[in-house]
């Protein structure tokens, strides 16, 4: 629907046509309103599309062409749906000059004519290069499957067997988990291009384990664990794949105080049974001898150092960056496990030792695999670490004990395919951590690349649902030999200015993996015509068409310091003292000739036609035009029965005023009927509209600001007028009809607020009911009033009802309270009678006899008396 002019519509009903063709109906609802009574539901249908067609084209009209300020053809191809010219003489219909970069539309419905084999148009182009099928397709016909079967059921065979099967599998083995795997493409500025990417986890896919150990005093039991683990490790790696590697390092720190004592008896035996203190040791490199692994552990002696933290980044990073040291391969999943107890120096704290220069990130082992620039090279930063495993391909496991686990936690945080888990005491746990860190490590798939602020690339994947696609760059819950497909939009933003950087080559890679999509990207960024040597571009010695005054590039001549003009014809001499194609932009400014929007013959601005024929540019520099003023609805200054466009400026008629005729002249809709002051005095007319005041109280409000935040606006006028006449009550009973015949009173059943500019009124009367209404103003500021036909008043009350039955609720009360009280102490009593009773029962004396009675005579007897 681009060109309305192309739709032609004829619909037929008894023999008439109503419109033949778009562009003969003033509007589309011409077309409706011209309709019979009786039209068809097709019709009508196709009415509506129309409509719409017609919107949509009117719309496109206003909007301002892209391509018209673009001088060059470089410009023109940077800037989408537009398209070149390169004839020499390129001029419109009518013999007008034409601006050659325009939109590619306009070529292409014959609005502009460009000769045979001078258009120039651009898209995106992409080709594949190398797009080979995922392994786990393969696999699925049987291909890889018995590998996995293989190695596993062979993990218990003795070392040499199992060296020589894998070492095997290793050189003929080739995976492939990304597809496709190179892709050609050229692309222009901002016009993205959706690239299909499928992955899949591929079976019995290698894997290269490093062990990476702290050799500290604290880790020695650990130590002896991990070498009688060696196998157990080796066996389950092989139940995941057939050809698995291990190798082992260890580290300590740097060989400066204050990280170890260099007391020269300290140096050589820091403690009892340890060796001299190092750096970073590579134990051994990545072999399928698991019997080897196990040895070096178990022959590795621990050392000793001063504070907490060890030089563990040390060694990450030569463990990553030595890559024919360790013996990395390049096809196979690379897992570093990082094994230690104690935290980690970082970039800045080998000034404590006086080492204060920065990491290289370069390898620095020895030929027996010692880290010789420990007391060299600082520490390496995190970013650093993060960076070498980006580059390397490199899944860090941070193998920590319990107290260490929230460091390393933050820590994964930041480094690229790092995951953290908690190792016991003695490291006994270490084999299931591996092998559950592995699954949560080859449970997803992250998708990253090296774009740059000229690139952006951006993620669509469905992951492993049905619904539709999301942006995302991550999936979960991969499953080996499960495809997940994404779409990356990759799109162009601009182009570099440094032209060294319009070619350049793109990786996206899925994260902790060493294979990738290459993308070879060459940047649409200049025109063929504009380079020289290019076909279209002439030197100017050889420019005929430029009078051998200028060089001719994609059909416009570059005039030479001396000359200026379409065709360089003019010279820049100028007896007033202004040189030639000074004339053509304001005096003592150096803006672009004629404002980008003509042409500069001779001294004069020979402005360009426009695609549409009402819209015209003028001016000495055509700096005027009838079309880029102020709009307001969509339409140019409100529309010509509002005012008219004159050199980017509305000129309003007598009756309208603002930036697009928008506002009436009078405030006369801003006077409320009786009233005399604007807004009521509360605010300030603008465009034709009242804008209230804000005071301390609040803020005015109404159509005419005649609402306050204190009083009840008008509601209190109106009611008497609304009592008589809706209800037939009030003191104008009798005289309703002569004082209320100013007011238009409606009657309905439910009231409302229909718009801002009405207000709602709540009464009652002296029975208690209840009754609204709601006043407004209709387009003569008459007051219309919509008022509640009915009263909601509330139900009558029965007094001696509720006076009985507050009499009866007092005595229930009451009895109630008796009757509890009255259990309440019978069960007091009775308890207080069962205690008295049972300690009485309890008494010891004889109960005949009071135990405190006293006889009132005394006896005496003669100690002497012998009886006689």
């Amino acid at each position: 629907m681009s060109n309305l002019s192309s739709f032609q519509v004829q619909i037929k009903r008894t023999g008439r046509t109503w419109c033949k063709q778009a562009p003969d109906c003033d509007t589309a609802s011409r077309l409706a309103t011209s309709a019979p009574p009786a039209m068809s539901l097709r019709a009508l249908l196709v009415l509506a599309v129309l409509a719409v067609a017609w919107a949509q084209e009117a719309e496109k009209l206003t909007q301002p062409n892209p391509c018209s300020s673009k001088q060059t053809c470089s410009e023109c191809m940077q800037t989408p749906t537009c398209a070149w010219c390169a004839v020499t003489n390129f001029t419109t219909a009518d013999g007008k000059p034409a601006q050659r970069c325009n939109k590619e539309q306009n070529f292409l419905n014959g609005a502009l004519t460009c000769e045979a084999g001078f258009l120039k148009t651009w898209a995106n182009r992409v080709h594949v290069v190398q797009n080979q099928t995922l392994s786990s397709v393969i696999a699925a016909g049987g291909g890889a499957a018995g590998g996995a079967a293989g190695g596993a059921a062979g993990g218990s065979s003795s070392a040499s067997g199992s060296s020589s099967s894998s070492s095997s599998s290793s050189s003929s083995f080739q995976a492939t988990q990304i597809a496709p795997q190179r892709v050609r493409m050229n692309l222009r500025v901002n016009e993205a291009h959706d690239l299909k990417v499928n992955f899949a986890l591929a079976p019995n896919y290698p894997i290269d384990l490093y062990y990476l150990m702290d050799l500290s005093k604290s880790m020695e039991d650990d130590k002896d664990k991990l070498s009688t683990l060696g196998n157990l490790l080796a066996l389950e790696m092989r139940k995941l794949t057939s050809n698995f590697r291990l190798g082992f390092g260890s580290f300590v720190d740097k060989v400066v105080m204050p990280y170890v004592s260099t007391v020269p008896a300290n140096l050589e035996r820091p403690c009892t049974g340890c060796e001299a203190p190092y750096g970073y040791l590579n134990a051994l490199p990545l072999t399928s001898d698991t019997e080897a692994f196990a040895r070096k552990v178990r022959d590795a002696k621990v050392s000793g150092n001063l504070d907490a933290p060890e030089g563990g980044f040390d060694a990450i990073m030569q463990a990553i960056v030595c890559k024919d040291e360790i013996a990395w391969r390049s096809n196979a999943r690379r897992l570093l496990v990082f094994s230690t107890d104690a935290g980690f120096h970082y970039a800045g704290d080998g000034k404590l030792g006086g080492v204060v220069k920065p990491n290289d990130g370069h390898c620095h082992l020895d030929g027996r695999g010692r880290y010789t620039h420990s007391d060299m090279l600082d520490y390496p930063s995190v970013s650093q670490i993060n960076q070498k495993v980006k580059e390397n391909s490199i899944n860090v496991i941070f193998a920590v004990t319990s107290e260490q686990r929230a460091t390393y936690n933050e820590l994964s945080r930041h480094i690229e395919a790092s995951s953290a888990g908690t190792l016991s005491n003695d490291s006994s746990n270490v084999v299931q951590l591996v092998k559950e860190q592995y699954d949560a490590i080859t449970s997803f798939v992250e998708m990253k690349d090296n774009s740059t602020e000229f690139l952006r690339i951006r993620y669509y994947s469905a992951c492993r649902g049905d619904g539709p696609p999301e942006e995302t760059n991550r999936c979960d819950g991969l499953k080996i030999g499960e495809q997940v497909d994404f779409t990356a939009k990759i799109e162009l933003v601009k182009c570099p200015t440094d032209p060294a950087r319009w070619n350049d080559v793109i990786e996206i890679k899925p994260a902790g993996l060493n294979e990738s999509l290459i993308i070879d990207l060459a940047m649409q960024c200049q025109c063929d015509c504009d380079r020289p040597g290019g076909p279209g571009y002439k030197e100017a010695f050889l420019a005929n068409e430029c009078n051998f005054a200028g060089a001719l590039k994609c059909g416009k001549c570059v005039c030479d310091s001396q000359h200026f003009g379409a065709y360089c014809e003019c010279s820049q001499s100028d007896p007033n003292g202004r040189l030639g194609e000074e004339r053509c932009r304001p005096e003592n400014t150096t803006g672009i000739l004629c404002h980008g929007r003509g042409e500069c013959v001779c001294g004069q601005c020979q402005c360009y036609a426009r695609e549409n024929e009402n819209e015209v540019v003028m001016g000495e520099f055509c700096e005027c035009d009838n079309f880029s003023c102020d709009r307001h609805e969509k339409l140019l200054c409100s529309g010509p029965d509002h005012g008219s466009c004159v050199c980017g400026s509305c000129e309003c008629l007598p009756d309208w005023t603002g930036n697009a005729c928008q506002c009436p002249a009078s405030n006369a809709s801003c006077i409320a009927p009786g009233e005399t002051r604007q807004c009521s005095g509360s605010g300030v007319c603008d465009c034709g509209q009242c804008k209230c005041f804000e005071d301390e109280d609040g803020r005015y409000s109404g159509r005419f600001c005649e609402d306050c935040p204190t009083c009840r606006g008008k509601c209190a006028e109106y009611r008497p007028c609304v009592d008589c006449v809706v209800f037939d009550t009030g003191d104008l009973k009798d005289t309703c009809l002569e004082s209320c015949q100013h007011l238009i009173i409606n009657k309905t059943d439910v009231v409302e607020v229909e718009s801002p500019d009405e207000r709602m009124c709540t009464f009652s009367d002296e029975k208690g009911c209840r009754y609204r209404f709601v006043y407004g103003y209709d387009e003569d500021n008459n007051p219309v009033i919509r008022a509640q036909d009915t009263k909601k008043c509330p139900p009558a009350i029965n007094i001696l009802g509720i006076v009985l039955t507050l009499i009866a609720a007092i005595v229930v009360v009451g009895m109630a309270v008796l009757m509890l009280w009255k259990l309440l102490t019978t069960i007091h009593d009775r308890r207080e009678y069962a205690k008295w009773d049972s300690e009485r029962k309890m008494a010891k004396w004889d109960t005949g006899e009071n135990p405190i009675y006293k006889q009132a005579t005394s006896t005496y007897k003669n100690p002497a008396y012998g009886g006689k």
